[in-house]
């Protein structure tokens, strides 16, 4: 096959992913427009909310290998400006209301309505709002939602009180460490984070995330910390 001929099979995907991530989206509205229907039992309800979580979640996986992608071809538009921290928050709350509608799950937002913050307000919420669709899949009761600023950095933290974090994906706090697909998870949204939050830099500093596990109670924090 002459090189004119050969297959870009990096740019096929990407192409493949894009036009899949379109119809997800249309289905997750056709998922929340069918939800609103008046003859639906609980059960049927929760049936609803779990085909939108788990339709939400692969979404965002094509979102992530999408944006990835054009990072690599640096071709990742990249938009910041001042936004409201509270409102993203809403916003992710907002994507995922079938889940928690028809699932016990308390969810506690911390956040001054005040708070605002210098990053792309897209890829920032999709971020969190993957960290948040996980934490719905491994919590047993509540999530709290919270930022806050510091003198340098704003936190934008997503905590729940699971099983907390396997060691190897707590080694992703170290600035050298690599991406691993072979722990029983892609470990891809992390790093989609990871990515989008050095991106977010000015001259002295470089936005990062950060893993932890509680000590007492359980559960495990993720923080974003933006400049």
């Amino acid at each position: 096959m002459s090189k004119q001929n050969e297959l870009d099979f990096s740019s096929i995907l990407a192409t493949s992913a894009h036009d899949m991530k379109n119809s997800l989206f249309m289905l997750l509205q056709s998922i929340e427009h069918l939800d609103l229907a008046d003859n639906l039992t609980p059960k049927q309800h929760q049936a609803f909310a779990d085909l939108h979580y788990q339709t939400s979640r692969i979404n965002g996986s094509l979102m992530q290998l999408l944006a990835l992608y054009r990072d690599e071809q640096n071709q990742l538009p990249l938009y910041i400006e001042e936004n409201s921290v509270a409102e993203m928050l809403h916003e992710v709350l907002d994507r995922n209301r079938l889940y928690l509608n028809s699932h016990h799950v308390k969810v506690v937002l911390d956040v001054d309505p005040d708070l605002n913050g210098y990053f792309d307000q897209d890829l920032v919420t999709y971020l969190i709002a993957d960290i948040f669709i996980n934490a719905l899949r491994h919590t047993k009761k509540s999530i709290t939602l919270r930022a806050f600023s510091d003198q340098q950095y704003l936190n934008i933290q997503v905590e729940d009180d699971g099983d907390g974090y396997p060691e190897h994906m707590l080694a992703i706090n170290n600035t050298d460490s690599q991406f691993n697909a072979c722990k029983g998870r892609s470990g891809l949204g992390l790093l989609f984070a990871k990515k989008i939050a050095s991106e977010h830099k000015t001259k002295q500093l470089q936005g990062h995330i950060l893993l932890e596990n509680k000590s007492g109670s359980g559960g495990s924090v993720f923080t974003l910390r933006l400049p």
